[in-house]
């Protein structure tokens, strides 16, 4: 028997698991049965803690729906931070290793802040055919790669269909990208949307695309940081940054994670 604790960044649902003394054997087989909606416990990845390699308080360890193991989740770091930080009693701050990097994490009641790693291999304006029309798709990795395409209304948007080809287009190939669509409501106010690797779907938030969503909207811009991001689940993330000149740092995504349900459950 397996004991877990399901959490939920802004709509991004986990499965949470302590494996501080790597005794548990999470392969790509186990995780995607216990994320299957339908015969596991439902999710959209499986996290585990574990000890750190260097001088940070953890390890996190990220893996999507399939069972495949990803560099970084922005809202599944959030909900890290509060779970490790549950189980080792610290109540201000904790930081934990990702394929990514090192991130810090601020524990604000129900919210976290995080320290974002540092994004790289901006791109903008970069021409893309899909579905036999030409998509202007912007990019940048905060953590995992992100193709961004601003459209007028959301509401509209194919994101499968769309984001399914954006993600396996011979452009990002061979990881693909997860796809992202953003309407700007406000000079620093977006809505997005997101098809993510991984899960193969929509997904109600994606942390590091709201940071990439809020990173290409400045470089288009030239908003100012704070950037509100909002997303399909309901909640406002908020991405901090300092830009100089056409390179960003100190990124910052502040937002809730919260605690569902612990459990047991047969692997």
């Amino acid at each position: 028997m397996l004991t877990f604790t399901k959490m939920n960044g802004a709509g991004n649902d986990f499965v949470m698991v302590d494996n501080r003394d790597l005794k548990t054997s999470l392969t790509r087989d186990v995780i995607a049965r216990l994320c299957d909606r339908h015969r596991g416990v439902g999710a959209d990845g499986l996290i585990a803690v574990e000890p750190a390699e260097a001088e940070a308080d953890f390890r996190m360890r990220y893996y999507n729906a399939d069972g495949g193991e990803a560099e970084m989740c922005g809202n599944g770091a959030r909900c890290f931070a509060r779970f490790a930080s549950r189980l080792a009693g610290k109540t201000a701050a904790i930081s934990f290793e990702t394929m990514a990097g090192v991130v810090g994490a601020e524990l604000l009641g129900e919210n976290v802040r995080l320290n974002m790693s540092q994004p790289k291999d901006l791109a903008i304006g970069v021409k893309l055919p899909v579905h036999g029309e030409e998509l202007t798709v912007h990019f940048v990795n905060t953590g995992v790669p992100h193709a961004i395409v601003v459209v007028e209304s959301i509401a509209s948007v194919d994101v499968v269909r769309t984001g399914a080809a954006l993600r396996y287009h011979d452009h990002f190939a061979p990881r693909g990208t997860n796809a992202n669509f953003i309407e700007v409501q406000g000079p620093r106010v977006l809505a997005i949307r997101t098809y993510e690797r991984g899960v193969e779907g929509e997904t109600l938030a994606c942390g590091t695309g709201v940071c990439a969503a809020a990173l290409i909207h400045s470089a288009l811009t030239g908003a100012t940081s704070p950037i509100e991001v909002r997303v399909k689940g309901g909640d406002t993330l908020s991405v901090g940054f300092v830009k100089s000149g056409d390179a960003f740092t100190d990124v910052t995504l502040t937002g809730p994670a919260d605690f569902v349900f612990d459990g047991t459950v047969a692997v």
